[in-house]
């Protein structure tokens, strides 16, 4: 027997909302947050990189689900207290642990426009698509794309990757592999990138189906580059033994020193063995709007696709991750998937095809657009581009520092905004790690840790656009007087005093 359920019966009258009961107050307070995050960024190096959580503010928030309604002011307080001065830290100018962008009060204002709208971007024909359509035009024009490409928002560089895994296997499989999945012929398919890669593109590997076993990962040269003759031996070897490669990933700004893989050889050797060329360019592709960088990216114009993140040297708030690609029919091939619920019609709110949900996986997206087309409409690209070009100027001005210090040593070269160095030591991997957490627990910088040729590196990533020459002082100097403790403490523990 089914219980059904009784409706009320409704009445004219209100019912219950979500709107404020008095929109004055939530004015007042709305402005206030504003101020708010506005002097938080204002005065940012007047704060600490990072601290830690303490446990009594961790205990917050192990609270129940909460039943009963809250003051908006009491839950604000709590953000203001317990969320706000515990973040990453990566609006400080002294962050630069990871390839994370700064942001801006532009962003963030554009964030909160977006918000209100609560647009969903999956489809239909409404303005907010329109703005993505023309960020999708300009990196069309920023990497030299013919008209037919596509782009679409995404979380970030690594779910791009991965759609552009999804399209090449569509491109290299035909429209069965949607319907019967990889086959026989799919198991056969081999994928190239360099040991430097990312590893989401293992990741990638993993999810396509493809398993990474199907990743080669190629030996990188003297500049941590993929090793073209290598690449291409490697191919030759797969197509003997019965393989089918299908797909070369390069790096535009490896994870761990920010290395070019030569993109106009890459390009070269695909054409001629008939190969989809992606570019991880996660941070580095933007160099593009950098004089000084673009030369370095020669050969991205070639691209099949190509993978970005507006939020690193971008400086978009988190997150606005993007993935462009040559041919726009191929990648509408790879994911459109026709249902009754998304009839398209030629007017109406159903019309404006070709809708994102097309070009992804996602039929719910928020509105990642508005934030980039205020943040390239408000700067221009040149300026986008002059803040590129500083980070990596400060990043040889790193260098150079390190270079004249005695005590310190730089492990890998600097091609971009990455310099990783180390505080010369006996045990000088474990001096290391201690010394970036005891930087990172300071509040003075968040500096990182990689690991180059069993190495352990302190590693400097340069890109938020508040970073400055005294930030990068502050850095050295606590390398410096870190490094003189845990060293001291090292000897002490490796010669006890003699017992009396």
């Amino acid at each position: 027997m089914t219980t059904r359920l009784r409706a009320t019966p409704l009445q004219s009258t209100a019912g219950p909302t979500l709107d404020p009961g008095d929109w004055a107050e939530i004015r007042a307070l709305g402005h206030r947050m504003l101020d708010d995050m506005i002097d938080h960024i204002a005065t940012i190096r007047a704060r600490p990189v990072w601290q830690p959580i303490p446990d009594v503010v961790r205990a917050q928030f192990r609270e129940g689900l909460p039943r009963q309604p809250s003051e908006l002011e009491d839950v604000y307080r709590v953000f203001s207290n317990c969320i706000a001065p515990y973040a990453t830290g990566n609006v400080h100018p002294g962050f630069m642990g990871w390839v994370h962008g700064g942001g801006s009060a532009v962003g963030m204002l554009a964030e909160m426009l977006a918000a209100g709208l609560n647009a969903n971007l999956g489809g239909r024909d409404h303005m907010p698509i329109e703005v993505e359509r023309q960020i999708v035009a300009w990196t069309r024009e920023m990497f030299g794309f013919p008209a037919g490409a596509s782009g679409i928002f995404v979380t970030g560089t690594s779910m791009a990757n991965l759609m552009a895994v999804v399209v090449a296997r569509r491109s290299a499989l035909g429209r069965d592999v949607r319907q019967h999945g990889l086959g026989e012929e799919g198991a056969r398919l081999t994928v190239y990138t360099s040991k430097a890669a990312h590893g989401c593109i293992s990741k990638a590997m993993d999810i396509a189906g493809f398993g990474s076993d199907a990743l080669r990962c190629i030996a990188i040269d003297q500049a941590h580059r993929i090793d073209v003759a290598a690449l291409r031996a490697q191919i030759a070897r797969d197509r003997e033994s019965g393989l089918r490669p299908f797909l070369v990933v390069a790096s535009a700004g490896t994870v761990d020193v920010g290395a070019i893989d030569d993109l106009a050889a890459l390009a070269a050797l695909c054409r001629e063995e008939q190969l989809w060329f992606h570019v991880d360019g996660a941070f580095g592709a933007l160099g593009i709007l950098s004089d000084v960088l673009a030369p370095r990216l020669a050969g991205i114009e070639q691209a099949d696709s190509i993978a970005l993140d507006f939020h690193k040297w971008g400086q978009v708030p988190y997150d606005a991750g993007f993935l462009l690609v040559r041919d726009g029919e191929r990648h509408r091939d790879a994911f459109a998937a026709p249902a009754a619920y998304l009839q398209r019609e030629t007017r109406g709110l159903a019309a404006g095809s070709v809708w994102p949900c097309d070009l992804g996986p996602d039929l719910s997206r928020g509105f990642r657009a508005l934030k980039t087309w205020f943040t390239l409409k408000t700067f221009g690209t040149e300026k986008l581009g002059a803040v590129i070009t500083r980070c990596c100027a400060l990043a040889s001005y790193l260098e150079a520092r390190v270079l004249a210090e005695p005590r310190l040593e730089l492990l890998a070269p600097v091609n971009l905004n990455i310099v990783c160095f180390r505080y010369r030591a006996d045990d000088a991997n474990t001096v290391n790690g201690e010394i970036v957490i005891d930087i990172q627990e300071s509040g003075v910088a968040a500096p990182s840790t990689t690991v180059l040729d069993g190495r352990l590196a302190i590693r400097a990533a340069i890109v938020n656009h508040r970073t400055d020459i005294c930030d990068i002082d502050a850095l050295v100097e606590a390398v410096l007087a870190c490094g003189a403790r845990r060293a001291a403490d090292v000897m002490e523990i490796e010669s006890p005093p003699l017992a009396t």
